[in-house]
């Protein structure tokens, strides 16, 4: 660091920035070199902010997160890494989806909680949020959708903000068959609509005379003319992975679950980095990751063969990785939207930003690992290890693109169990083969799926 020894004024002088995009080492008179030239009004007000942070997350880490939510709230890269960030053991905060009778505008620290706000759903704008909340603060809370839309304005709350709120999950504390909500919603709608128009007018029908009738006076407890809607017929739940699919179009990302979230344990042993860390990786770095396929790009090469760019994230972020002709031509009836895939590939350099280039791709349904069980004396033994790396060895030659079963070993001593990945060298084309080979070799070796059940 620059000492600076004297001052001199010299007067009303031209300023230059000295800024520059990377290095802030710069050279100065005499050839000096001044080093990150902040002065200390500067760099104490960094310092300072930096302190204050860093106590609101060490000492109230719900509601430093639940700040950052809302304050990045339309940048969903940034949302996601946060959410992931909560997630995380060491912090263990969960993240609930919006609720109609909880939620307040932005992210709510809540129970141990952080609860999403309703502005964070789309299609749900200022103007429904303000109803929504009015109509819960004037009377108790929603019962029913019918409940719920007797007392709103159906002008502001439309029925293509109704269907946000029930696909994102808003109404699952009160009826959590989404697909059933959405069947009722037809026939509430309009049901709503023509109560409205009663009151507006002052008469009431024949369901309020028979259920004690409605008051036009908005701030007494509401009535239960709401019992009376019409209902249709029983329908089964969409399917989990519909239900995801739905409240990631209205959220940007899963909330109330995530598909990859059944494999997480597993999967750490097939891709020890995640998305969010690849941009710590160097050129050339070999990787394997789990993903979720969330768009593909078909595109046409200079020569007039097909590759791809792809959308893909993990539990951490969201990311790009490329497919080259060669192996799109080998990969390309694997790439589906929503397909949960295992890719393994490098990492390239392109414009300062690392670039995922894919080499080959597997669904994880299809995945199973090797399992070999050992116990101290077998894993401490030279000999031993020679023998069971003798087998792997065998069974991993050949064309490397095609060993995609991997390897993972288990000491067990006592109440111990370690659990160790095998390199990507020892990766197997053939598992049953080698499974039988390892028990012929009087190793314990069976196939476990990645995904159990």
């Amino acid at each position: 660091m620059v000492k600076i020894v004297s001052r001199k004024s010299l007067g009303m002088q031209n300023v230059y920035d000295i800024g520059v995009e990377q290095n802030h080492n710069f050279v100065i008179k005499n050839g000096l070199i001044a080093s990150n030239c902040f002065n200390k009004s500067h760099s104490t007000a960094y310092a300072y902010v930096t302190y204050q942070t860093a106590y609101l997350k060490a000492n109230y880490p719900l509601e430093y997160m639940a700040a950052l939510l809302t304050a990045n709230s339309g940048d969903t890269d940034k949302v996601q890494k946060y959410i992931s960030t909560c997630s995380n053991p060491s912090m263990g905060i969960e993240i609930d989806p919006p609720d109609i009778n909880r939620s307040g505008v932005d992210f709510t620290p809540t129970a141990g909680k952080i609860l999403f706000g309703f502005s964070a759903v789309r299609n749900v704008g200022h103007n429904a949020i303000a109803w929504i909340l009015s109509a819960r603060n004037d009377g108790s809370a929603f019962k029913s959708l019918a409940d719920f839309c007797d007392r709103v304005d159906l002008g502001a709350v439309n029925k293509r903000t109704l269907e946000s709120l029930i696909y994102c999950g808003a109404f699952d504390k009160i009826e959590s068959n989404r697909h059933q909500l959405i069947k009722d919603l037809a026939l509430v709608y309009d049901w709503a609509q023509s109560r409205a128009k009663d009151k507006a007018t002052g008469q009431g029908n024949i369901f309020d005379l028979l259920g004690g009738g409605f008051s036009t006076n908005t701030n007494t407890t509401p009535n239960k003319g709401f019992e009376s809607a019409p209902k249709a017929s029983p329908v089964p739940d969409f399917p989990p992975q519909e239900k995801l699919r739905r409240e990631k179009e209205l959220l940007g990302f899963y909330v109330s679950d995530h598909p990859l979230k059944a494999i997480r344990q597993s999967a750490r042993f097939l891709a020890p980095i995640s998305l969010l860390q690849l941009n710590e990786q160097k050129k050339e770095t070999a990787v394997c990751v789990v993903v979720m396929l969330n768009n593909v790009k078909k595109v046409m090469t200079k020569k007039g063969d097909p590759m791809a760019i792809l959308q893909i994230e993990d539990l951490t972020t969201q990311s790009e990785a490329v497919v080259f002709s060669k192996t799109y031509e080998r990969i390309s009836s694997l790439l589906e939207v929503d397909a949960r895939l295992i890719l393994w590939g490098k990492v390239d350099k392109r414009d300062d930003q690392n670039q995922f280039l894919v080499d080959d791709a597997e669904p994880v349904e299809k995945v199973q690992m090797v399992m070999v069980e050992l116990n101290p004396e077998q894993a401490a033994t030279m000999e031993e290890q020679n023998r069971l790396w003798g087998i792997l060895k065998e069974y991993s030659l050949g064309d490397k693109e095609k060993a995609k079963v991997p390897v993972i070993g288990i000491v067990q001593s006592g109440n111990s169990r370690q659990l160790v990945r095998f390199g990507r060298q020892f990766w197997v084309q053939d598992s049953r083969n080698v499974v039988q080979a390892l028990q012929n070799a009087r190793f314990l070796a069976h196939l476990q799926p990645l995904i159990s059940g």
